[in-house]
């Protein structure tokens, strides 16, 4: 069972006091929640609830905003999709970044150029794992060298991501071509096999990956029963024919 998203568990005492307290609003925080975001990327947890409170506070203090923290903040909530923490994220940061540069209304302040451009690229990453277009996915990762830059200082990105798609697959099927999932996961020969057997814990006959039955991936049929009594459409069929005071 999934946590909330307002929940933790390698979330350090002293932001959960933070969190839980006015001062996640002290523009003196920022440094500290700076720092977390920071640590998430190099030890590969995640907070959203954290990095939601950073964006916030960068709201109410545009001047304090630092454009890789932002970037970073959605790349780490790209890595637990088909979560929409992604979404969550976009909704904190203002109107002129969100907007392509070539269709804004309004002249951005100084160094928002790229972070828009930044964001451009991100937000088509997610729309492509949205639509489970995996193969585009990689595809467009490693067709821009900016991508290579904004994935940086996210340990273990790919691997993160190869992760989320295989449980989304999982969910899904029960077989598939090694073929396609070598796209899905951008990964061919051994290292497909040693993926799927000892990370995903699933097995390769010869062009077709197996994935083991679970509660998603089973087809059952379900029958749904409506448990309504004739004396309730009585009473509905009789209000129909009642004349309005």
């Amino acid at each position: 069972m999934s946590l909330p998203f307002d929940v933790s568990p390698d979330r350090p005492e002293h932001i959960e006091n933070i969190l839980n307290g006015l001062d996640r609003y002290n523009p003196e925080t920022t440094s500290v929640f700076q720092d977390y975001v920071q640590q998430q990327c190099e030890d590969r947890t995640y907070d959203c609830y954290a990095n939601l409170a950073l964006l916030k506070l960068y709201q109410f203090n545009p001047t304090l905003a630092r454009d890789e923290d932002i970037t970073n903040i959605l790349v780490k909530s790209l890595t637990v999709f088909p979560a929409p923490d992604f979404a969550l994220c976009l909704h904190l940061l203002p109107p002129h970044i969100l907007t392509p540069a070539a269709t804004a209304h309004a002249t951005p302040a100084a160094g928002d150029a790229p972070l828009s451009e930044a964001v451009q690229k991100l937000s088509a990453l997610n729309s492509l794992l949205a639509g489970a277009a995996y193969a585009a996915f990689w595809t467009t990762l490693d067709g821009d060298d900016l991508y290579a830059d904004l994935i940086a200082d996210v340990a273990g990105f790919e691997e993160l991501m190869r992760v989320r798609v295989a449980v989304c697959v999982g969910q899904a099927v029960r077989e598939v071509e090694r073929p396609v999932l070598e796209g899905w996961l951008s990964l061919h020969g051994d290292e497909l096999v040693r993926f799927v057997t000892d990370v995903c814990g699933w097995s390769v006959d010869g062009a077709t990956v197996r994935v083991p039955l679970n509660k998603e991936n089973e087809a059952k049929g379900t029958v749904v029963r409506e448990n309504v009594k004739f004396d309730q459409f009585s009473r509905m069929i009789h209000r129909a024919y009642e004349q309005p005071a």
